[in-house]
């Protein structure tokens, strides 16, 4: 599935810190928002915690949950809307304001979705 591992080996950082970082804009969606694509626990790489302003993570997720996949090619936006079907891996791509990438994977199971950096993996 595009060169992505199938578990990403990352320590977890409890929601609470996640929700304290990103500030009441993402737990207020996730508690009033209809999903396209179901998140389960959402756990977030320090890497990523300490590079990605907080608010442009809470706005990719939202997009994720939505079906905006951000900077993927059509060919992997494609194969997101397959997997939505097939409950397959769902692997989003975004840049925050300083231009740094991100991503945003939800396994097939939809047990977990993870933000990580490229080099986190």
């Amino acid at each position: 599935e595009r060169g992505v591992p199938s578990q990403v080996k990352t320590p977890r950082l409890p929601r609470k810190a996640f929700l304290e970082r990103a500030g009441q804009t993402l737990e207020a969606f996730m508690k009033t928002s209809s999903f396209t694509v179901r998140l389960g626990r959402v756990v977030i790489t320090p890497n990523a915690l300490g590079s990605v302003h907080a608010a442009d993570i809470a706005q990719a997720i939202m997009n994720h949950s939505r079906g905006n996949w951000g900077e993927v090619c059509p060919e992997d936006a494609a194969e997101n809307n397959r997997s939505l079907v097939e409950g397959c891996r769902i692997l989003s791509a975004y840049s925050d304001r300083a231009g740094r990438k991100f991503w945003i994977i939800t396994e097939g199971d939809r047990s977990v979705t993870t933000i990580l950096l490229p080099e986190d993996y």
